[in-house]
């Protein structure tokens, strides 16, 4: 018996090893940890479960048969995350370059079904080539099974792909179908086609960088939703990123320590927010006085920027919020903001996450390239989301909210749970003056000193329709604020919200705007 034990340790440190030591030197010298020093840094010391170590594949042709490593270049199993049950698959690039054959994709098959199983979040570790093309169709049947999972776990579990080197093809999808993506500059690419192909088909050349590498994908695509500097950094962010989730859309987020004061004063407030609504500011430092300790986990911030999508702890509880950001674009929405929060909304309704609106809003962005870009469609994206929230939602309305840009913002006309103001708040169709040369054109032009009869105008509409009580004369607000009670006010409502329940009607699903 201790022969055969001694045997099992023989085979299983092998595999563990890895292929040889220059293929980790090689995976070291592009700057990238292994399979095995990933899987360290993501879950506690000790806590990791491997499954299937010693599976290998059953091809042949091609060579393939003479080569038959264990693990066939993907690593399974589960641990603990800050104690709490994780799921993770991760490709080893040493072994048929992480590229995924028959065996290698029932092994993350495998993964993946646990993982529903048992209620937890998923966690891809993305380095491979692609489909193993000695397999032929087996390979692209593998993703299929993957990509089905994916959908059928979506808002049931968190899932979350982290790429850590090449991924391209078909593979890119897997990525785009979970719930977070995470890119680390320098090594870390996503595309459809490689540089070759585009240079063939179009004659445009360009790096693999240029084409998908992570900043492109963290501020023009949108693909990536983390964009870090180093492996250490990525997965760090990963493991705190799980600690604001829930395990499953059947569990509420894990609270934190409630040790900053619910009634704290934001006083900054006064300050950091100019009353005239033509003046910039950066939303981020109104969050940072709303939240804990000032400390919130923003998704996609240099994409859309216009929209500020961030996870934080509000009271203790895990809260999401959705604001307009007056130093981007003048915190308009467009196409790419209504997109960016249209998805955190819906994410954060799947996993009963309540939701804070700051609104700061000018309207939708006009112009041609919109309009043909289909703002309507993705407008309504937004709009849908909301709507079709059932979790708790409180509207804050800084200064400026105008038109439909109003509405989609999480107005109480589409359900928000509660609606607050400061006494800064202009709530309209647009602006005074679009709005006086627009309703008193004809006076204005026959009058001796259009000028003046302009500003006469402007002057009486700002003070019958824009003062910032009119809404809540109306119970289009529920109250007017002081700045310096903001945080207060949000930890009272939220708690009292915590146990919503809302129904929507019995249906198969909704149908998204496309």
């Amino acid at each position: 018996m201790r022969s055969s034990v001694a045997e099992l340790h023989g085979v299983k440190d092998a595999a563990a090893q890895g292929p040889s030591p220059e293929s980790t030197e090689r995976q070291h010298a592009r700057g990238k940890l292994t399979v095995r020093e990933r899987l360290e840094r993501l879950f506690d010391p000790g806590s990791f479960r491997e499954i299937e170590q010693l599976r290998r594949h059953r091809s042949s042709g091609f060579g393939l048969e003479a080569r038959r490593p264990p693990t066939d270049g993907v690593v399974t199993g589960w641990g603990r995350v800050m104690g709490r049950t994780v799921f993770a698959y991760a490709h080893d690039f040493r072994i048929f370059g992480g590229s995924l054959g028959e065996a290698h994709a029932e092994k993350i098959h495998k993964v993946m079904d646990l993982a529903e199983s048992a209620g937890a979040p998923l966690v891809g570790l993305n380095d491979g080539a692609g489909a193993r093309i000695q397999e032929g169709v087996t390979a692209l049947a593998g993703y299929g099974g993957i990509f089905r999972r994916i959908v059928r776990s979506s808002g049931v579990i968190p899932q979350i792909s982290v790429i850590l080197g090449p991924c391209a093809g078909g593979a890119t999808y897997a990525p785009a179908l979970t719930d977070f993506v995470f890119m680390v500059r320098d090594t870390s690419q996503m595309y459809i086609t490689g540089p070759d192909v585009v240079k063939a088909v179009t004659g445009e050349a360009v790096s693999h960088d240029g084409l998908g590498g992570a900043d492109v994908h963290g501020s023009v695509s949108g693909a990536a939703t983390i964009v870090c500097d180093d492996e250490e950094e990525c997965l760090e962010e990963v493991r705190y990123l799980l600690s604001l989730l829930p395990s499953n859309n059947r569990e509420l987020p894990p609270p934190g320590p409630a040790d900053d004061p619910p009634d704290r004063r934001t006083e900054a407030l006064l300050d950091l927010v100019p009353p005239d609504p033509k003046r910039s500011y950066d939303m981020r430092a109104v969050i940072e006085e709303i939240v804990d300790h000032g400390e919130f986990f923003e998704l996609h911030s240099r994409w859309a920027a216009n929209v500020v999508c961030a996870l934080a702890r509000v009271g203790g509880q895990v809260t999401g919020i959705v604001a307009n950001q007056p130093s981007a674009m003048a915190g308009v929405l467009d196409i790419h903001a209504s997109e960016k929060a249209a998805r955190f909304v819906q994410t954060c309704d799947a996993f009963n996450i309540p939701l804070v609106t700051l609104v700061d809003v000018p309207g939708f962005l006009p112009g041609k390239e919109q309009e043909h870009g289909g703002i309507i469609r993705h407008g309504a994206k937004l709009l849908y989301a909301y709507c079709n929230a059932t979790v708790p939602r409180v509207q804050v309305i800084l200064r400026k909210a105008y038109g439909g840009a109003y509405i989609v913002m999480d107005s109480r006309s589409i359900g928000a749970d509660l609606s607050f103001a400061w006494p800064t708040n202009e709530i309209a169709v647009m602006g005074a003056e679009g709005a006086a040369n627009v309703v008193f054109r004809r006076e204005i032009a026959a009058a001796p000193d259009p000028d003046e009869a302009r500003a006469q105008r402007i002057k009486e509409y700002r003070q019958e329709l824009m003062h910032p009580y009119h809404a809540a004369e109306r119970g289009l607000v529920d109250d007017v604020i002081d700045p310096a009670d903001t945080r207060a006010v949000l930890v009272d409502a939220l708690a009292m919200l915590r146990g919503k329940e809302a129904r929507l009607p019995s249906r198969k699903h909704g149908n998204l705007p496309m």
